[in-house]
């Protein structure tokens, strides 16, 4: 079985050409940061944000989201586009990576993943 990522939402960013070499932390509303929703609303936050966890993931020796998908890739891992999500956007197929094999339906997705294990994070 061939495994496959399906992005969407704003995951999309991880796979855009516009967007995949500059990915922001979002500061408000991320459970995960452990920081308050005001404290994410003010200016510079996101940014100081991602500058930290730039410098954590270089300390780490985590490549950068570019490379990262590269790399993915290179392993024989299908990258998707959630079918939604690009409506939603008004995106199309040229607004992704070459990496990216298509656009799906999460139907779509299901019925690939058939016997497989789905992992939601």
């Amino acid at each position: 079985m061939t495994e496959s990522i399906r992005f969407t939402f704003f995951g999309l960013d991880a796979i855009s050409k516009k967007r995949y070499e500059h990915v922001k932390v979002a500061t408000v509303g991320n459970p995960g940061l452990h920081v308050a929703t005001w404290l994410g609303g003010f200016p510079g936050i996101s940014s100081a944000m991602t500058h930290y966890m730039e410098h954590k993931m270089e300390e780490l020796d985590i490549p950068p989201i570019p490379e990262f998908i590269e790399m993915v890739a290179d392993t024989g891992c299908q990258l998707y586009a959630c079918k939604a999500s690009v409506d939603l956007f008004g995106l199309s197929r040229t607004d992704f990576i070459p990496q990216v094999a298509d656009i799906i339906t999460v139907g779509e997705f299901y019925e690939m993943s058939a016997g497989g294990q789905i992992i939601f994070t």
